[in-house]
């Protein structure tokens, strides 16, 4: 049903954001402090756990066997109904810190949930939400953890939002798997007799050089790039071993299960030019983020109306895509979700992601202010979910074609 007094609902959401802002704000700043690499992320860990222990929520400590994931979530008193899922990341990036603005998205989480929490409080509305604590999103793994361990199987929706340089809730975030190469030969003095080698570093240096021919004739959205990490011990000796790693993108999920098979090739025929053998390891990969029409829309009309917020057009969303991935991606294709963009930036900033400067500006009162604007808009599609059957019909049609 839709109820008709959506408008005092809304309020109520907004009012319960309200009140914890300035305590969302502190904890932001403590997990800015205190960047954490992935599956490390134990100081933000507890510090979120405590909070919505305390704020009423039911909460798992390291949930799903995974030491730096939580789950918390709170039902209404007459019924599960659906459950709306929210997610909160914490990991920061090496040498940077939280140049991702990881803090932010920590606390949007934790404010969406309470938002929605004091509505089924309130009310007689069957429903569930949900706030997934997903660790080590910088290596694209944690998602991918959870979907395995079932943590999205009986969630109708997953919602997240996520600091930039822009606002939009369309534009693309692409498809990426990363692999690990290393090459083993025989050493041999480099000098006094190289025929008794297999030079493991003539194997790395050919499959270098064999990426760079396969990308002239790759769709122009591919990307492959890698460096060598091991590239021999001396000068004079023979290298019999060598390793490098490569990242693949596409964009989209197919793209790369017909683009990596052609990269693995290139490393292959190095092995098989040199003599040296050849061991792989690709990663689990993240997908492209599959946006959810209805609820990209419904975002960005709240946020519109509520705040003001001037929107490119979906156009033009999607030519500036970001060239960036996450594991948010691989839920999409799980459940109904989205994973719209906010700008912390007070004029037009080409101040990206992942830079020092990102992160000094991802610990300002305006950030945090776009933040709460951004989580309120979020919240309200998380209400929407739980309250109009036909919003929702739209919602699985869209992912379900």
């Amino acid at each position: 049903m839709a109820y008709m007094w959506v408008d005092d609902l809304q309020d109520i959401v907004f009012q319960a954001i309200d009140e914890v802002s300035e305590e969302l704000r502190e904890i932001s700043l403590k997990i800015n402090d205190k960047p954490e690499l992935a599956k490390e992320e134990r100081f933000a860990h507890e510090l979120l756990v405590n909070y919505l222990k305390k704020k009423g929520f039911k909460v798992t400590p390291s949930a799903y066997g995974i030491e730096t994931a939580f789950v918390a979530e709170f039902q209404s008193k007459i019924g599960e109904g659906r459950v709306v899922s929210f997610n909160s990341e914490y990991d920061a990036l090496p040498e940077l810190g939280h140049a991702c603005g990881h803090n932010l998205i920590a606390i949007s989480g934790v404010g969406a949930v309470i938002g929605l929490k004091a509505v089924l409080e309130k009310f007689e509305i069957e429903g569930t939400v949900k706030l997934f604590g997903t660790p080590a999103e910088e290596i694209g793994v944690g998602k991918i953890e959870l979907i395995e361990a079932g943590a999205y199987k009986d969630v109708d929706v997953s919602l997240m939002i996520h600091p930039a340089a822009a606002d939009g809730a369309f534009g693309k975030l692409i498809a990426n798997n990363s692999i690990v190469v290393e090459y083993f030969g025989k050493s041999a003095h480099a000098s006094g007799a190289p025929w008794e080698g297999i030079n493991a570093l003539d194997a790395i240096v050919l499959a270098y050089n064999n990426i760079g021919l396969l990308r002239q004739q790759s769709l122009p959205t591919n990307r492959v790039h890698g460096i060598i990490t091991n590239g021999g011990t001396a000068p004079n000796v023979i290298p019999d071993y060598t390793s490098g790693r490569f990242t693949v993108r596409g964009m989209t999920i197919e793209d790369l299960r017909s683009f990596c098979p052609r990269v693995q090739k290139c490393f292959e025929g190095a092995a098989e030019a040199t003599g040296a053998k050849l061991k792989t390891k690709w990663s689990k990969g993240t997908y492209d983020v599959k946006i959810n029409s209805p609820m990209a829309t419904r975002y960005e009309t709240y946020n519109s109306q509520k705040f003001g917020t001037k929107f490119p057009s979906r156009e033009q969303q999607f030519s500036t895509s970001f060239a960036a991935s996450t594991d948010q991606g691989n839920v999409t294709y799980v459940v109904p979700g989205i994973h719209p963009s906010y700008s912390i930036f007070e004029t037009s900033s080409e101040i990206n992601n992942h830079t020092p400067k990102f992160a000094e500006q991802a610990r300002t009162k305006f950030a945090h202010e776009k933040t709460i604007e951004a989580t309120k808009s979020v919240a309200l599609v998380g209400l929407d979910i739980l309250i109009d059957d036909k919003f929702y019909r739209e919602v699985r049609k869209c992912f379900e074609t």
